[in-house]
């Protein structure tokens, strides 16, 4: 992604306050005995919405203080929380190195931040050590790899040739990802070992049950906003990732200058079919994937 835009932008549109259901993450709070006026931190939290989705599943004496490194982000979600009258509160930080003091928090959680830190392990020990004696950690990370085969109605008749290089290409760009120090993008799936590891209590581990029909003629918000953001990708020379990083990426997972413009045309070229299917009111799928929620206590 380009410097001057702030870190995880593409993902922070309309489309995701529609990742969890909510009746699931009540049954979560249920399961978790999330306490009755908890405080909160929300590490990495972007422009607040996994924070805000906390403080709703407890009393309104509970509160939050959300870190985040991006200013644009810290100031975003601090218009929200006034705008709304949320006890929350947010503040510019590094998620591994957290200013805060030993024992400080009830429930400490975070959604999709280390799939973007070089040392998830050492984030996770910070927040263990700002947690309280017999407080929550609560972390929420995906296994992305997983949605290359998630094809769609329009994906699913491509050559299977052209579907196994778009999981190649997914693959080599998460290890290259990873190669360099910036994150692993299918981390969910490791959460728990490192839960271990960390001597955490009753550790537990679920997946979303969350799925996203995505049918014509796209009328619900949910849907709505899902069909803005594919389109604007399509129109753009975006993939999952923009062109650079997917470039950097791929290469340091092993993938070719030569192979990365084949696999960049290819790629491109499906996603402007599956647009185009779109407009025309065809395209279907359910956009399901493995979201994982894994926690455990102090």
């Amino acid at each position: 992604m380009a410097s001057d835009t702030p870190h995880s932008a593409e993902y922070f549109g309309e489309q995701r306050d529609f990742w969890w259901n909510r009746d699931f993450l009540e049954l979560m709070a249920r399961r978790w005995g999330l306490p009755e006026a908890p405080r909160i931190l929300d590490v990495g939290c972007g422009v607040g919405h996994w924070g805000r989705l906390m403080l709703s599943l407890v009393s309104a004496r509970a509160s939050l203080v959300g870190l985040d490194r991006e200013p644009k982000w810290v100031e975003e979600a601090t218009r929200i929380a006034t705008q709304r009258a949320l006890p929350a509160k947010y503040q510019q930080g590094d998620a591994a190195a957290l200013p805060f003091e030993d024992e400080s928090f009830d429930v400490v959680t975070c959604q999709t931040l280390l799939i973007h830190v070089g040392d998830p392990e050492a984030v996770l020990r910070g927040m263990r050590r700002v947690l309280k004696p017999g407080g929550l950690l609560i972390v929420a990370e995906p296994q992305n790899l997983c949605g290359s085969l998630m094809l769609g109605k329009t994906r699913f008749d491509s050559p299977a040739e052209e579907i196994l290089l778009s999981v190649r290409m997914h693959l080599l760009c998460e290890r290259g990802k990873q190669a360099l120090g910036e994150g692993h993008n299918s981390i969910g799936e490791l959460v728990p070992g490192m839960f271990a590891r960390l001597g955490l209590r009753d550790l537990a581990v679920y997946q979303s049950d969350m799925a996203s029909p995505f049918l014509p003629p796209y009328a619900s918000p949910a849907q709505a906003a899902q069909k803005q953001q594919l389109l604007d990708w399509a129109d753009r020379d975006f993939w999952y990732w923009d062109r650079e990083d997917t470039q950097r990426w791929f290469r340091a997972g092993g993938g070719s200058a030569d192979e990365f413009e084949r696999n960049w045309a290819v790629v491109r070229a499906t996603s402007q079919r599956i647009a185009a299917a779109v407009r025309a009111g065809t395209e279907e799928s359910v956009g399901a994937g493995a979201f994982f929620l894994v926690s455990g206590r102090r």
